[in-house]
């Protein structure tokens, strides 16, 4: 349907009636120079002006102004109504992007890819389910930065998280200050529910906020934390003595993962491979339900450029006729 934004503007369409009643045009007759018996006989001066106005140009005139008015009073049209869920959830997610996170000991579609990789293909998902909530996006190395700040838009966030890569933030690994970036952005926001997922492979290794002192602070302000360790507990490595079996998750930090969760009332998983860290985030999805309140809004398609350019062509129309009639 078509709605106008200002539709107290129609009160102009009148407008150019009045300003023709109030201040009418005053004709002067110049004295003639030349007297003559039969006055009769010659068009006086205002009847020579009424003749030369041209009756459509007058039409064209009212028609640019009707439109001009119509155009200022901004049609929209309105489409139907569509159904937003929304569930006063801030949710941060906190990914790892140290070097150890090269590692391929992940399984994705029949082919082994590092750690992150996989990450990126299985939190995507878990983000487009995410519909009501406000998301966030923390990378962290050496350094902890904000790459995407609370919004609704799920598609840029997925979007900056497919574009990260591993050593963006520095080679070590800074947990604490992750934590602590993820508290700063959250503390301000009046939101039901605060949640922090946090994706790492190994140990706090960098920063100045140790991990236990940032997770007091995040329960203070009533941050739920999740923490997933990531990376498998055996892999083969062939060297020149031979296949052999490592450990590539000998660095990760259970203990204090553990601890962060159990402090602000989250939980912690243990992702070893691509099935395990599907189910963490399905997992995730039924702790944190999505849907809560519904809201609807209209969308709006501006129109007001349609009557603005049809009295534009009017306008141009008179003036071209002015013109040629010099």
């Amino acid at each position: 349907m078509i709605h106008f934004q200002w539709p107290w503007l129609f009160l102009t369409l009148p407008l150019p009636l009045l300003v023709r009643y109030f201040f009418a045009a005053r004709i002067t007759i110049e004295q003639a120079a030349l007297k003559v018996p039969f006055l009769d006989d010659f068009p006086s001066e205002e009847t020579r002006i009424i003749a030369a106005e041209k009756p459509w140009r007058l039409w064209l005139a009212a028609v640019a102004w009707i439109l001009l008015v119509l155009a200022s009073a901004r049609p929209q049209w309105l489409g139907e109504p569509i159904e937003q869920a929304v569930s006063g959830r801030d949710l941060m997610l906190a990914v790892d992007l140290s070097e150890s996170m090269s590692a391929q000991d992940f399984e994705l579609q029949s082919q082994m890819v590092d750690r992150l990789t996989a990450i990126k293909a299985i939190a995507t998902e878990f983000i487009n389910r995410r519909v009501g909530d406000r998301l966030g996006l923390v990378l962290f190395g050496t350094q902890a930065y904000l790459q995407t700040p609370l919004t609704f838009d799920r598609k840029t966030v997925a979007a900056l998280l497919d574009e990260s890569a591993i050593g963006l933030a520095g080679e070590a690994t800074a947990i604490g200050d992750a934590i602590g970036l993820a508290v700063k952005r959250l503390q301000k926001q009046q939101a039901n529910s605060r949640v922090l997922i946090l994706l790492t492979d190994g140990a706090n290794t960098a920063g100045e906020l140790s991990p236990l002192k940032a997770a007091e602070l995040a329960a203070s302000y009533k941050l739920k934390i999740y923490t997933i360790g990531v990376g498998a507990d055996e892999m083969v490595v062939n060297s020149l003595f031979g296949a052999r079996k490592v450990n590539p998750s000998q660095d990760l930090d259970e203990e204090t993962l553990t601890a962060i969760a159990q402090k602000t009332g989250g939980k912690y998983f243990r992702a070893r491979n691509t099935e395990e860290l599907n189910q963490i985030y399905q997992l995730l999805d039924q702790l944190e339900p999505v849907e809560k309140d519904k809201q609807y809004f209209r969308p709006r398609a501006e129109l007001y450029f349609w009557p603005l350019s049809l009295a534009l062509l009017c306008v141009a129309l008179i003036t071209l006729q002015r013109v040629r009639s010099l």
